[in-house]
């Protein structure tokens, strides 16, 4: 179906033209029409199916339809979402679609001066983008009023769950009519979403693209087994046998990354970090750096697994697996969007064995294994039967039973 069958407002189809938009994505079908007809919807779509377009082509279309002048502190459309990089990252897609209206849209989240969102906030706004948190804080100051909010777009509300958000969004929608049109999106379906949205919603459509936890087929997947002091060698080796470039790895703590980092620059590779310790202003030249490809590789936490979108990234790197199975399907995400090939690859330890066995479970399918050679792992279970077969024998007093088991433990240190 092409957005041309929408008869869209002529200001909105010039800017799906110029943003080279002809075919709608499935989200988009399902989604833009009862959105538009003033449904309240509760959508399943993962991330790089375009839903940024499947909520905001609707509202837009709504706004011009019933114009009104731009206010100062009172914006007509309300999209709230977890984290900063998301919020950026919605400003300038929106952006695009509003390029030939006369609409303002603004961001505005936590890490910068408020002062200076409150300036643009006075001016006049009409498409407001937030973290909750940020929100509230302009709330308190009287920064913003949301009683003529019409429109409002929960974005990523499985990870506002996950992230404990929720009650300041509740607290936010009490502050706007009841008589408001909400559009909750989320990567997941969970029952904590399902109960949500009965919460929030009225008589609302759920329009669903993917299965639960699905990821593209367009992604390959491979884990490389190694130990865990041996991941920053293996990963440089990768890079320079592989001939990777543009190569977003995720770590699962800020201090993984640090030492990443030192680990890439003496190999001379390019390389950015992007985690909550940087400021804004680091973290967004890095990002751009890496979108512009004047950087190798981009390090990042938890943080970045979604807001980034990254035109052309073909290569995600686990340096650690993620805590919840769940976040590996937003990782790996970041790669092989709009129909491209893309690649997620995985370094495992040992002691991640459990969550790859969970990740795959998850998603349905077992992940090829990969050995490079002089990076060998012992046969864990091979390990564990030699040292049950030693500990059986009824002769064998405990002292000596514990020097078997030691003597098995140092002999898998050096495989």
């Amino acid at each position: 179906m092409k957005f041309a069958s929408l008869d869209l407002a002529p200001e909105i189809q010039q800017a799906l033209d110029a943003c080279g938009y002809s075919q709608m994505t499935p989200i988009q079908e399902q989604a833009i029409i009862p959105a538009r007809r003033g449904k309240d919807l509760l959508a399943n779509a993962q991330t790089g199916t375009g839903k940024t377009a499947a909520f905001a082509i609707p509202l837009l279309q709504q706004i011009y339809d019933s114009p009104r002048q731009t206010a100062a502190d009172s914006p007509r459309a309300l999209i709230l979402t977890p984290t900063r990089e998301l919020a950026e990252q919605l400003a300038e897609t929106i952006n695009r679609y509003v390029q030939f209206l006369p609409l303002t849209v603004i961001a505005v989240y936590g890490g910068v001066k408020i002062s200076a969102q409150q300036k643009k906030l006075r001016a006049g706004v009409d498409l407001l983008i937030s973290t909750p948190g940020r929100l509230l804080e302009h709330l308190v100051q009287c920064n913003i009023n949301l009683a003529s909010v019409e429109f409002v777009v929960l974005d990523e509300a499985d990870r506002m769950l996950d992230m404990g958000f929720i009650a300041d969004v509740q607290a936010l929608l009490q502050k706007t009519p009841a008589k408001r049109q909400t559009l909750l999106f989320s990567a997941t379906m969970s029952q904590s979403v399902k109960e949500l949205a009965n919460k929030l919603l009225r008589q609302h459509v759920v329009v669903s693209v993917a299965k639960q936890n699905a990821i593209a087929d367009t992604i390959e997947h491979v884990v490389y087994p190694v130990e865990e002091r041996r991941k920053a060698e293996l990963f440089v080796d990768l890079i320079d046998e592989q001939n990777w470039f543009k190569v977003l790895v995720f770590t699962s703590t800020k201090a993984q990354a640090d030492t990443l980092l030192l680990n890439l620059k003496k190999a001379q590779i390019k390389t950015a970090i992007c985690h909550s310790d940087k400021t804004q202003g680091s973290r967004r030249r890095a990002i751009a750096d890496f979108k512009a490809d004047k950087i190798q590789v981009l390090i990042a936490t938890e943080v970045a697994a979604r807001g980034l979108d990254i035109q052309g990234l073909e290569y995600v790197v686990n340096y650690n697996l993620p805590y919840l199975a769940e976040d590996y399907v937003h990782r790996v995400g970041r790669a092989g969007r709009a129909g491209s090939i893309g690649h997620a690859i995985s370094l495992v330890s040992r002691e991640e064995e459990r969550s790859l066995a969970n990740i795959e479970r998850l998603i349905g399918a077992r992940i090829r294994r990969e050995k490079m050679p002089g990076y060998n792992v012992g046969d864990r279970e091979a390990i564990f039967k030699n040292i049950e077969k030693h500990a059986r024998p009824a002769r064998t007093n405990k002292a000596t039973q514990t020097q078997i088991i030691r003597n098995s433990k140092a002999g898998a240190k050096k495989t």
